[in-house]
C-alpha cells in the first residue's frame, strides 16, 4: 500500500461533518442491531472478497453511500460481485439496510464510519470498480482540505483500483466540481477519463441509478449535475 505522508488529507480523523439525524423508527433500530452485524465489513484486518464474500470476485466500493439507493441498484444489476458501502450517517446506514432487507441482496457489505478506514485494508489493486456520488462539498476554501476529492484519497482509490478498473464521480455543486477537476489534473499518470464529449458528462451514464438526492439536486433546487468516468490505466 502506498505510504502516505503527514498532513496528508488520509490521516485526517474525518472528512464528513454530522453522523446522525433525526431518530431512527423501531424497524429502523431493529436492522441496525440485527442485520448490520451480520453483514459489516470487519474492524480490522484485509478486506478481501475471499474474507467478505467468499469467494474471488469483482469487488465494487462506494465511498458515502447516502441512502444506498445507487449500492443496492448495482448489487442488483451485477449479482456476482461484492458491493462494498462506507457512510458515517446513521440514518444513511439504516436506509440502506432496508434496501438490503427488502431486495434480499447477499451481495453487500457495509462500513458505518470512514470510508479510508476501509479502503485503506483493501489490498492494491483489489478494486474493480470505486463510486464517490455526490460527496459533502465542503464550500468554504478553509475546509477544502476535507474534500475526498484531494491528492491523497484519490491517490488510495488510484492504488486500489485494478488496471481497467473504472473510478465514478459525481456532483452537482459547482465549487466542488471545479476543485475535483483540478485534482485529477494531477492523475493523467493514473486515470484515463473517458468522456468523448460535453453529453458524456452532462448525462447520466447508462447503468448509473438516480437517486433521491440527485433527483431533488435537479429538480428540487435547479442544479446542473456532472458525471465523470475515469478508467485506471
Amino acid at each position: 500500500m502506498t505510504a502516505h505522508k503527514p498532513g496528508d488529507p488520509t490521516t485526517l480523523k474525518r472528512l464528513y461533518g454530522r453522523s446522525i439525524g433525526k431518530p431512527l423508527r423501531a424497524h429502523q433500530t431493529a436492522l441496525v442491531e440485527n442485520l448490520l452485524p451480520q453483514i459489516a465489513v470487519p474492524a480490522e484486518g484485509p478486506v478481501t472478497a475471499e474474507l467478505l464474500f467468499g469467494e474471488d470476485c469483482p469487488m465494487h466500493f462506494e465511498i458515502g453511500f447516502g441512502s444506498g439507493e445507487h449500492l443496492a441498484d448495482r448489487a442488483d444489476m451485477l449479482p456476482n460481485h461484492g458491493l462494498i458501502g462506507a457512510e458515517p450517517y446513521l440514518n444513511g446506514v439504516a436506509a440502506a439496510l432496508a434496501h438490503i432487507d427488502e431486495q434480499r441482496l447477499s451481495n453487500i457489505r457495509l462500513h458505518h464510519g470512514d470510508a479510508l478506514d476501509v479502503l485503506a485494508r483493501i489490498p492494491d489493486g483489489g478494486l474493480t470498480m470505486a463510486y464517490l456520488l455526490h460527496p459533502d462539498p465542503w464550500p468554504k476554501a478553509r475546509h477544502a482540505k476535507r474534500r475526498m476529492m484531494n491528492d491523497g484519497p484519490v491517490r488510495m482509490i488510484a492504488d486500489k483500483l485494478k488496471p481497467g478498473g473504472e473510478f465514478r464521480f459525481g456532483t452537482d455543486h459547482d465549487i466542488y466540481l471545479r476543485h475535483a477537476l483540478m485534482v485529477m489534473r494531477r492523475f493523467t499518470d493514473e486515470f484515463e477519463w473517458i468522456a468523448e464529449n460535453r453529453e458524456s458528462f452532462e448525462k447520466r451514464p447508462s447503468g448509473w441509478c438516480e437517486t433521491r438526492y440527485e433527483h431533488k439536486a435537479r429538480n428540487t433546487f435547479g442544479h446542473e449535475v456532472w458525471y465523470f468516468r475515469f478508467r485506471r490505466r
